[in-house]
C-alpha cells in the first residue's frame, strides 16, 4: 500500500474529527462511564487553551504534565498543542530530586499535576519544590530557586494554594478574548515541537527528548496502518500516556484514524479486561508484564474478549510463549513496535498480517519513509545480512534534539543523520529485524560476550517460569558472572539446581547462569521497562542477604 507522510498538525487532525464525525466518541473512560465525542473534546481543548494563554503560556513555552491517565490528560496536551507550546510529559514514578532537576532542566513556566499516586503525594512535591507558592497569589509565583516556573495548575476541583485548577483554567478560557488565541493557532506548523519527553535515565542524566508534530503523528499513523485501523476500531490503552507508548502509538494511532480511545486512568488488569468487555474493544496495548497479569487474573473467564482482534506487545521482550498465549486467549493478532523515544518511537513493526514466525520472532520491517540500518558500533559501517550490529534509522520519526544539549544530540545522531539506539540487532534476509540486546547489557565473562536476551528466551521454555531476566552479576574472576532473575507461575516450585539442570548440555557452559534468583518484581521505569542495572545492583543485596560468595 502507498502512504504519504501528512503535514496536519495534531491541532489540525482534532478539528477535522470534531467536524466530520462530531457525535462520534473519542475518548472513554469505562469505569467511571465518562465520554466525550470529538466535538464535545475539540470544545473542552479550545477553552483550556484560551486559557492557558490567559496564565501567560504562548508559543514555545514549557507546560509539564505530571499525572497518571486522568481524563484530562489529554485535554491539556492538545491545549498546548494548539497554540505551540510545548507538552513535558513527566515520568508518574519521579521522585523530588527528580522532578527537580526535570523542572530546572526544562525551563519549565507551567507545571500541571494531579494529588499523585500511593506512594508519591504531588502537591505535598511541589510545595516543597516551592515554598513560595504556599505565600503567593495563583499567577504570581516568583520562585528563587526556579525563576522560569510562573504557574502551578492542580487537575482536578480540588483548590491548594498558589494554584490553579483545572475548572478555573477552563473558565478563564470561555471568558477569554479569541484573538490571542487564534493568532497563536495560525502560527504553529508540523515542524514545531509539540511534545518533550525525559529519557528514563537509566545511565547519566535523563536528557529531554524534543519531537515534533510531523514526527509522532505520522508515526502513529503507520503505526496504526500497520494494524489496519479504521474509524470503526476501538483502542484499550492502558499504558501510561507520559511514554511513547501511549502517547503516540496510542493516542497519535487513534487520532489520525478517528477512531475511539478506552483509558485506564492507573493500569489494574481488572479494569482493563473490563473496559474491553464493555466497550467491545477491538485492540489492546501492553508491556509483557501487564499481559501477562491480566491472563493470571482469577476472573479472566468471566469476560468476552472476543470483540479484540489485533494490538502491540512491546516496551521489552516479548516471549513468544506469551505472545502465543495471548493471541489464543484474547483472540487478537499481536504486533510488536521496535524503536525507541528518540524515534518517536517507532521504527520497525511487524505487520498485522504477517506470519505467525515473523510476529512472534521479529520486530518486523522498517516503517515506511524510515530507513533502519545495522551499523557496526566501531566502523560506523552497515553489516551483512546475518551480522549483529547497533540498530539505527534515518527518516521523520527521528527527534529534532535533545534539549539545551548539543553535544549529546551529536552523539546520538552522526554526521550522516543516523539516530543510533544502542541496542543490538540483526537484519534477516527477509528485512526483518531481530533484538539481540543492549550495547551496554551485554555480559562480557572472561571475554566471552553474552547476550541476556539469548538465555531469557531459553529459560522462558521452562516450566514453571512465568518471566525471567538476565543480567550480568560483578565477578572477581570473570568480570561478570550471569545472573538469572525469574519470576515464577503461582504454584510452581523450582530450585536453583532445577534451572542449572536445564541448561547442561543445552546452552554453552559459559552462558549458564552462576546465580539465580527467584524474585516477585523486577524494578521498572515509569513506562514499564525493566532496569538491567538495577538487577545488576539488586543481585548483589540478594547475595548477602542470602550468604552467598561473590567470587
Amino acid at each position: 500500500m502507498s502512504y504519504q507522510l501528512s503535514e496536519k498538525t495534531l491541532g489540525d487532525y482534532l478539528e477535522h474529527w470534531a467536524k466530520v464525525t462530531p457525535d462520534k466518541e473519542y475518548i472513554v473512560y469505562s469505569d467511571r462511564d465518562l465520554r466525550f465525542t470529538w466535538s464535545q473534546f475539540n470544545s473542552r481543548v479550545d477553552d483550556m487553551a484560551r486559557g492557558l494563554v490567559a496564565i501567560g503560556v504562548t508559543k514555545g513555552t514549557h507546560v509539564g504534565l505530571w499525572a497518571q491517565n486522568v481524563p484530562d490528560w489529554l485535554t491539556f496536551l492538545y491545549a498546548c498543542a494548539k497554540i505551540g507550546a510545548v507538552c513535558i510529559t513527566v515520568n508518574t514514578n519521579y521522585k523530588q530530586n527528580e522532578l527537580e532537576y526535570l523542572c530546572k532542566d526544562s525551563d519549565m513556566h507551567t507545571l500541571c499535576l494531579t494529588d499523585g499516586t500511593w506512594e508519591s503525594n504531588y502537591v505535598d512535591m511541589a510545595y516543597a519544590m516551592l515554598p513560595e507558592l504556599r505565600e503567593c497569589e495563583r499567577g504570581h509565583l516568583k520562585s528563587k530557586k526556579f525563576p522560569k516556573l510562573k504557574n502551578v495548575v492542580y487537575i482536578g476541583q480540588e483548590k491548594y494554594r498558589g494554584m490553579y485548577n483545572t475548572a478555573e483554567i477552563l473558565l478563564l478560557g470561555e471568558n477569554t478574548d479569541d484573538d490571542e488565541f487564534m493568532r497563536l493557532r495560525k502560527s504553529v506548523t508540523c515542524h514545531d515541537v509539540v511534545n518533550m519527553q525525559y529519557t528514563s535515565g537509566t545511565t547519566g542524566f535523563p536528557k529531554g527528548v524534543m519531537l515534533t508534530h510531523y514526527g509522532i503523528a505520522n508515526d502513529g499513523f503507520l503505526t496504526g496502518e500497520h494494524m489496519h485501523f479504521t474509524q470503526d476500531d476501538k483502542l484499550c490503552v492502558c499504558v501510561p500516556l507520559f511514554h511513547c507508548f501511549g502517547v503516540v502509538l496510542a493516542t497519535m494511532n487513534c487520532l489520525t484514524h478517528g477512531c475511539t480511545e478506552v483509558l485506564v486512568e492507573r493500569f489494574d488488569p481488572l479494569v482493563t479486561l473490563a473496559s474491553v468487555h464493555k466497550e467491545r474493544c477491538t485492540a489492546l496495548y501492553g508491556v509483557p508484564t501487564m499481559f501477562i497479569a491480566e491472563l493470571n487474573h482469577p476472573m479472566f473467564d468471566m469476560f468476552d474478549l472476543t470483540c479484540l482482534r489485533t494490538g502491540i506487545m512491546a516496551g521489552s521482550l516479548c516471549p513468544i510463549e506469551l505472545m502465543r498465549k495471548v493471541e489464543d486467549k484474547m483472540h487478537l493478532r499481536v504486533t510488536s513496535v521496535y524503536g525507541l523515544t528518540e524515534s518517536s518511537p517507532g521504527m520497525s513493526q511487524t505487520r498485522i498480517d504477517d506470519p505467525d514466525e515473523v510476529r512472534y520472532t521479529t520486530v518486523g520491517r522498517d516503517y515506511e519513509f524510515v530507513d533502519v540500518k545495522v551499523l557496526d558500533p566501531e566502523t560506523n559501517l552497515e553489516v551483512p545480512v546475518g551480522t549483529q550490529g547497533e540498530m539505527c534509522c534515518k527518516g521523520f520519526n527521528v527527534m529534532k534534539g535533545y534539549y539545551k544539549n548539543p553535544q549529546a544530540t551529536a552523539e546520538t545522531i552522526d554526521s550522516n543523520g543516523y539516530l543510533h539506539s544502542g541496542d543490538l540487532g540483526v537484519k534477516d534476509e527477509n528485512g526483518n529485524y531481530r533484538i539481540t540486546g543492549r550495547i551496554k547489557d551485554m555480559i562480557i565473562r572472561g571475554g566471552e560476550n553474552i547476550y541476556p536476551r539469548e538465555i531469557e528466551e531459553f529459560l522462558y521454555h521452562l516450566e514453571g517460569v512465568r518471566d525471567v531476566q538476565v543480567a550480568g552479576v560483578p565477578s572477581k574472576k570473570y568480570g561478570e558472572e550471569v545472573g538469572a532473575f525469574i519470576i515464577l507461575d503461582d504454584g510452581a516450585q523450582l530450585t536453583v539446581d532445577d534451572v542449572r539442570e536445564y541448561c547442561r548440555g543445552r546452552i554453552a557452559r559459559y552462558k549458564i547462569p552462576k546465580y539465580v534468583f527467584f524474585v516477585k518484581e523486577y524494578p521498572l521505569t515509569g513506562s514499564g521497562k525493566i532496569q538491567k542495572f538495577k538487577l545488576r545492583e539488586l543481585s548483589l543485596k540478594l547475595c548477602a542477604e542470602q550468604g552467598i560468595e561473590v567470587i
